[in-house]
């Protein structure tokens, strides 16, 4: 219970189960292959490398766009635009209901009910007020992620020891001040731990957005070659969305420990 791997046990451990994925997967596709050639369920490794060699290195006939760059790129751009004005939106908001007593009260039963709203249920009425166009997918992300966001800040906020406000207070420093100089500096942490939390459901609003409604984009090819069991198409998409989500876990964590060191444990992710 007490034991504690050194760096490269760590790492050995943190390997491990993706190679028994790997094995499993591989022994399962080559049963299948041997029961059936034609099978598209499980495809080879080779085969989903060759396929995922062409979709990005390979111009396509008739955009003349490498696929997997394109669909990458318009995904991330509607991505980035949705976690950055929902963490504008949360963090302004949280400051002002978690400080603010009467922010809190004409605003904080609104917040709290917006988030019990499944942001799917909204998406058919995002497709007709804005449009199929980029406002609606954007606006899903700022929908599912701002209301989790103002809540979780909001509590940091109202969590604060009431002594330093108080100290502020008796100082002289105005509300802006308190919340610009004191308040803002100590929940920042909290926004960049917030946002790794919604890295996942901003992806799965993204990419259900992109598969009803869209031209380009991740979760638009996925859903395009679904129809004909392209499964060497598919896996490697979802493996690259896993990846891209990782990645910017990775980013979040690598700009908190910078920019506010005194918010992480020394070591740790």
């Amino acid at each position: 219970m007490n034991v504690v791997p050194g760096r490269g046990s760590r790492l050995l451990l943190a390997i491990l189960p993706f190679l028994l994925i790997a094995l499993i997967y591989v022994i399962g596709s080559a049963e299948r292959r041997a029961a059936n050639p034609d099978d598209k369920l499980l495809p080879p490794v080779a085969e989903m490398v060759a396929t995922s060699k062409r979709l990005a290195a390979e111009p396509d006939r008739r955009s003349g766009d490498y696929v997997l760059w394109a669909d990458t790129a318009a995904s991330l751009q509607r991505l980035a635009l949705g976690l950055g004005i929902s963490a504008t939106i949360g963090l302004v908001l949280g400051l002002a209901i978690g400080l603010l007593p009467v922010a809190g009260a004409g605003f904080g039963t609104l917040v709290a009910v917006l988030s019990m709203i499944p942001p799917m249920a909204v998406l058919p009425i995002l497709f007709i007020v804005f449009g199929l166009g980029e406002l609606s997918k954007v606006v899903l992300i700022v929908i599912g992620v701002t209301p989790a966001l103002v809540r979780d800040l909001s509590l940091e906020v109202q969590g604060m020891p009431r002594e330093q406000l108080i100290k502020a207070q008796t100082l002289g420093g105005s509300t802006w001040q308190i919340a610009i100089r004191l308040v803002l500096p100590q929940i920042m942490p909290r926004l960049i731990k917030c946002l790794r939390l919604m890295i996942g459901p901003a992806f799965l609003f993204l990419i259900s957005a992109e598969a009803i409604a869209s031209d380009v984009g991740l979760g638009y090819r996925i859903f395009l070659v679904r129809r004909y069991l392209s499964m060497d198409v598919i896996l490697p998409y979802v493996a690259w969305i896993t990846l891209l989500a990782y990645l910017f876990d990775i980013a979040l964590v690598w700009i908190g420990q910078r920019a506010f060191p005194w918010a992480y444990d020394q070591g740790a992710r």
